[in-house]
């Protein structure tokens, strides 16, 4: 695999792969050493043109666990902010000598357009592109889920029947989308429930169920509901009355909480807008697995990086 841009790329066994490939980096993780030499010697760019926190924390800390030098490269501050293109900044890191480059782009399809050039001779990995897509969003997602059901015993397992309620701001969610293909390539059911002004266009063409209703979603009994941050920053126009009516129709409150099955997964990918989509009775219960996702991103963006630029040889102590 040469770069990771999409989960609608990945077949079973590619997806699988990556999964167990991050087992192995899990086990490193909890070791009181955790490091393997695996990428001495590598450049990776963490190259963010939008905000964040938790992704680029954890790309930076998955390759440094696996030895490789790292740059962090923010587009505040930088050329930039002056100007400079894509290309311009693509082919400054080809000439720092970069191996493998992490991007998080405002316009949807910025990651593919650095992989399909002659810019760089770079692995590029996909850190969310507008509101494309977030592959390893979806990878830590899914490996989340693996692990809550089947524990010590998840390598190898795909996700076959487990049933997926995604919740909210679907047409502005890279997540949502990127969740949809991995799940669904993983064997998974999922249905999507949210406003229908939030509810991206043809998406009734997709593999998915949608309801109009989150109540009515709720009767069905899901092992797993995800539920999705109102992307303000991507809105243009209203798209519904106020945040206490969202709030009432579509959020997971105490009420809604105590109507699912016990055994039933509350997932976010984040940040959390606590009180607006996901109360803090929901957020901080035995049920949800917020803290969970941010560990496992590390073990998951440390698998991407490993299989994308490491030897081919068996992860070892």
């Amino acid at each position: 695999m040469r770069h990771l841009l999409s989960t609608l790329d990945l077949s079973r066994d590619e997806a699988l792969g990556l999964l167990d490939v991050a087992e192995d980096m899990d086990a490193v993780n909890r070791r009181e050493i955790k490091k393997l030499p695996t990428l001495r010697g590598r450049t990776v760019v963490n190259l963010f043109y939008e905000d964040s926190t938790r992704t680029r924390i954890s790309f930076e800390a998955a390759a440094k666990r696996l030895s490789a030098d790292v740059i962090n490269f923010s587009a505040k501050g930088s050329s930039v902010s002056k100007g400079e293109s894509l290309k311009d900044t693509a082919q400054t890191l080809a000439a720092i000598g970069a191996d493998g480059v992490v991007i998080r782009h405002s316009a949807s399809g910025a990651a593919h357009r650095l992989a399909q050039t002659d810019w760089i001779d770079a692995g590029v990995i996909n850190a969310g592109d507008g509101t494309h897509e977030h592959p390893t969003q979806a990878l830590l997602d899914a490996f989340t889920i693996r692990k809550r059901l089947h524990g010590d015993a998840s390598r190898g397992k795909a996700l076959d029947g487990v049933r997926v309620l995604i919740v909210g701001d679907i047409d502005h969610s890279r997540v949502a989308r990127s969740d949809l293909w991995l799940l669904h390539t993983l064997g998974a059911e999922v249905a999507f429930a949210g406003p229908p002004t939030l509810i991206p266009f043809a998406a009734e063409h997709w593999p998915v169920r949608i309801f109009d209703d989150f109540d009515t979603a709720l009767v069905e009994d899901f092992d797993v509901v995800i539920m999705l941050r109102i992307q303000l920053e991507r809105m243009h126009d209203a798209f519904f009355p106020t945040s206490q009516e969202y709030t009432r129709l579509w959020g997971l409150g105490p009420q809604r909480l105590a109507r699912l099955s016990p055994r039933a997964l509350i997932m976010h990918p984040g940040p959390m807008n606590r009180g607006l989509e996901i109360s803090s009775e929901a957020a901080d219960s035995p049920q949800a697995t917020v803290r969970e996702q941010v560990a496992n991103g590390v073990s998951v963006r440390m698998a991407a990086l490993y299989t994308l630029l490491g030897p081919r040889e068996e992860v070892g102590a």
